[in-house]
């Protein structure tokens, strides 16, 4: 990994020097655009809808739009903001874990400290696991301010910027609003059906299937030509059935508690993807014809 950024993390007097890595990436194919009768690739180019002349990206300035008017902000305007005036993030409070809204959490860094001594890393760390407590900060980040939370995930210091308040909006739904009367029966099978499907949770026993088969449909075309019918790839789908229908809440419920326990009693459990000698999911089987 490559540090994005270099600075200190300030705990009251105690400074720690810490570089950021990005801590989450994107698996999915990269697929670009192409004309469909000839395979060319498009691209895209930056004209001025002015003069009709493609622009230079250092001739490229920002602007406002109110619907009416149009407010051009130059490179010497937006330099002149109050952006990364320090390479510091600031500790402003600790807060109860359960306090952090898990809809505004945004994008994942890994904090490393950056000095001799790990100590005064590893004391905020400890700080932050004994209290039980979440470190709110503040902090610059290409020419942003930003807000986040402070957290640890086995010894390391993970920063998780989040969304500002007004960034997220209001659930208001009608339908919520009007009284829904829920039986105890009801309750007690959603209930059932819940402890049906309890378990730890494994992230490794979920895989991106639709990123697994567009590989596998692309390694396939690569091997046979263009001239492949997506069916030879991936063999037949069969959609399953749907057993008896459903009257109303308490079958449903019924059935899917049912259902669920027959599963598991059967197969022992939920199965896992295969993966390959190197770790990585094994390639889907054809059925024979």
């Amino acid at each position: 990994m490559r540090a994005i950024w270099k600075g200190a993390l300030t705990f009251g007097l105690v400074n720690v020097p810490v570089k950021v890595y990005s801590a989450t990436e994107d698996h999915d194919v990269p697929l670009h655009q192409v004309h469909a009768k000839d395979g060319g690739r498009i691209r895209y180019q930056r004209i001025c809808e002015i003069d009709g002349e493609v622009v230079p990206y250092q001739d490229i300035d920002k602007a406002y739009d109110d619907g009416e008017r149009t407010v051009v902000l130059t490179k010497e305007d937006l330099a002149s903001l109050p952006a990364e005036r320090s390479r510091e993030i600031e500790v402003v409070e600790f807060v109860p874990t359960d306090q952090v809204d898990l809809l505004t959490l945004d994008r994942a860094y890994y904090l490393e400290p950056d000095s001799a001594s790990p100590k005064a890393y590893v004391l905020l760390r400890k700080t932050l696991e004994q209290s039980d407590r979440t470190a709110i900060v503040r902090f610059s980040l290409r020419q942003k301010t930003r807000l986040a939370a402070l957290r640890v995930r086995g010894d390391v210091l993970v920063l998780q910027t989040l969304l500002w308040s007004d960034e997220v909006r209001e659930a208001a739904f009608p339908a919520l609003d009007e009284p829904v009367r829920i039986s105890a029966k009801e309750l007690e099978l959603s209930s059932a059906l819940v402890d049906s499907f309890s378990k730890d949770f494994d992230p490794d026993e979920f895989a991106d299937e639709y990123q697994q088969e567009l590989r596998t449909l692309i390694e396939a075309k690569l091997e046979k030509g263009d001239a492949l019918d997506t069916a030879d790839t991936f063999g037949e789908r069969e959609e399953e059935a749907e057993g008896g229908e459903v009257i109303d809440l308490m079958e449903a419920l019924r059935a899917s508690v049912e259902r669920t326990r027959a599963s598991r009693d059967g197969s022992g459990g939920a199965k896992k993807t295969k993966k390959d000698a190197g770790g990585k999911p094994a390639a889907r089987k054809k059925k024979s014809a």
